[in-house]
């Protein structure tokens, strides 16, 4: 009777598909092939928090992430379309709630805003992925402890907003600190839209503490690193909108806002902002007396503080 039983669970595992039993927490999954699309295997119940999306070649739909999944192109995988952001402009990918932890790598996209934090998602890693023209590349509204490393950025578009290539924000008055941008290459050209009415700049870097329009802005936006990128851009119309390597902006400008600073202890060091005109922005200008800038080539700012400021 032993033996009969253990030949019939054999039986019955042999019965299971081997793709069911070699998947778990961990374990990957592939687009196409496990699934059709990444938002369907997003949505199933099988893939778990910290399994990776293999993304084959060709070209692919973004999705909403709501799972910390590791998400990873192969030979050349491109985003080329996704979920719709309430302004018309195509997205990649958008993380809602959930998706604190996710990791995104090794990607080319070719929409309007590629990455955007949607839900305040904390430790996402972004990393070896290509931007093509985006309004906004990386956008991490709200979120901490991320890291934005060793990405190509080639041209930016702006259309009365955008024109920018890594933004670090918060405009719901938390925290937003311990945030890593480090080895990007942003480069090329900020391309105005026609009928853009100006009034802003397009900016390769920026930490944005958000106060418009009635907003709450930020609490803190402290102990970021801004290391070791190349920026280097020009604006086909710089009269209506032009371009900055850096910005670092409070947009109440007004050093008797209380409270203030909300932007302070951020470390942006040992980065070559030489390929573009305008370089570093601060507004106000005072934040320079909270904020530690030096040690980049171009715009000569600092005291020569030790390169330990510069390190998480």
């Amino acid at each position: 009777m032993k033996k009969l039983v253990t030949i019939l669970l054999l039986l019955a595992l042999l019965a299971i598909p081997m793709t069911a039993m070699a998947k778990g927490k961990g374990d990957a999954w592939y687009v196409p092939g496990d699934y059709a699309t990444i938002q369907e295997a997003i949505d199933s119940a099988a893939v778990m928090a910290r399994d990776t999306i293999f993304v084959g070649p060709g070209n692919h739909a973004g999705a909403l992430v709501t799972k910390a999944v590791k998400i990873k192109g192969q030979d050349g995988a491109v985003i080329d379309s996704g979920p719709m952001h309430p302004a018309g402009l195509s997205q990649g990918f958008r993380l809602m709630a959930g998706s604190s932890g996710t990791e995104i790598s090794h990607l080319q996209f070719e929409v309007d805003l590629a990455i955007m934090n949607g839900a305040a998602a904390d430790d996402v890693v972004v990393t070896h992925n290509t931007f093509i023209n985006a309004v906004q590349a990386v956008s991490n509204w709200s979120g901490s402890r991320w890291t934005i490393s060793h990405n190509v950025m080639i041209d930016l578009r702006c259309r009365n907003g955008g024109g920018i290539g890594i933004l670090v924000a918060d405009r719901f008055g938390g925290i937003v600190a311990d945030n890593l941008i480090e080895h990007n290459k942003i480069s090329g050209t900020l391309h105005v839209d026609p009928s853009d009415q100006g009034g802003y700049q397009g900016s390769g870097v920026v930490i944005y503490a958000d106060f418009r329009w009635g907003m709450a802005g930020a609490a803190e936006i402290r102990n970021n690193f801004v290391t070791q990128n190349k920026v280097s851009l020009i604006s086909d119309t710089p009269a209506v909108v032009d371009v900055v390597a850096f910005e670092l902006t409070d947009t109440r400008d007004d050093t008797n806002a209380d409270p203030f600073p909300v932007l302070f202890d951020n470390a942006i060091g040992f980065n070559d902002f030489r390929g573009t005109a305008t370089q570093i922005v601060l507004t106000p200008e005072v934040l320079a007396d909270f904020n530690s800038i030096d040690r980049n080539f171009g715009d000569i700012r600092g005291q020569g503080l030790h390169p330990s400021v510069f390190k998480p």
